[in-house]
């Protein structure tokens, strides 16, 4: 049986809820009757999930209270510096006001701060190079892009992935020259192995082909390779046999 203060035969549905608030109060926890009346409503209408606390879920925006329109405008800004020369955050901040001055409703934005826009395009300009080398901004804008998102391997030869990196070393060229190379490897994402590599001075288009070629070809299948592995054969036979023999019971 309830309790007095809680019969719905004997109190209304706000006095009960008062009478809740006080009892949680008493106990020490701070409560009022619309409180208890928010949280029946949430457990009403979502179940017991309705009763978590859901600040920590809220997503916060990305640039705090600053415009949509000014984040776009200043991306567009950084961008155009992609094929331009070096230019300071002074002239992009400059140039993001003058993007937001040629829109129609530019007397509806609010323009933060210069120490916001500051803050704004240090977040934005990460990995951008937009103040750093314009060589090295060019290089970044001609690569491909990648796939979205993460693509799962589970197979091997599922996605292959192909790169080079070049090596502090001097080697010794074909015609005598020391000169420093390239590795090119042709990596296999699933097994996290090296399908085929190939040092060059400078890594060419022959390069990838012949990397491809020597993934999907076994080696016992390249030309000349049965004649490599004779060789080899009558090369070890002789020693072979002579070490059998040293070991042949009496």
């Amino acid at each position: 049986m309830p309790r007095p203060e809680f019969d719905p035969r004997q109190r209304f549905l706000a006095d009960r809820e008062r009478a809740k608030a006080a009892e949680l109060t008493a106990a020490g926890h701070r409560m009022t009757a619309s409180g208890i009346k928010q949280r029946r409503q949430r457990y009403q209408r979502d179940g017991l999930v309705g009763l978590a606390d859901g600040r920590s879920a809220k997503k916060l925006p990305n640039f705090g209270q600053i415009s949509p329109a000014v984040v776009e405008a200043m991306r567009q800004a950084i961008a155009e510096t992609a094929d331009a020369s070096s230019k300071t955050i002074r002239f992009t901040i400059w140039r993001t006001k003058q993007i937001l001055a040629s829109r129609e409703d530019a007397e509806g934005i609010e323009l933060p701060t210069e120490r916001t826009l500051y803050r704004l395009f240090d977040k934005l300009a990460v990995g951008t190079h937009a103040t750093g080398s314009a060589r090295t901004r060019r290089s970044l804008q001609a690569r491909p892009a990648g796939p979205f998102g993460e693509v799962p391997a589970i197979a091997p030869g599922e996605l292959m992935q192909i790169d080079s990196t070049p090596l502090d070393v001097l080697v010794r060229l074909d015609d005598g020259i020391a000169e420093k190379v390239e590795l090119t490897a042709l990596v296999d994402i699933a097994s996290r192995s090296i399908t085929a590599a190939v040092l060059r001075p400078t890594t060419k288009a022959a390069d990838a082909s012949a990397l491809l070629a020597r993934s999907i070809t076994p080696e016992t299948m390249r030309p000349g390779w049965p004649e490599a592995l004779r060789r080899w054969d009558r090369q070890r036979g002789p020693k072979f046999q002579r070490s059998q023999q040293q070991h042949l019971p009496d």
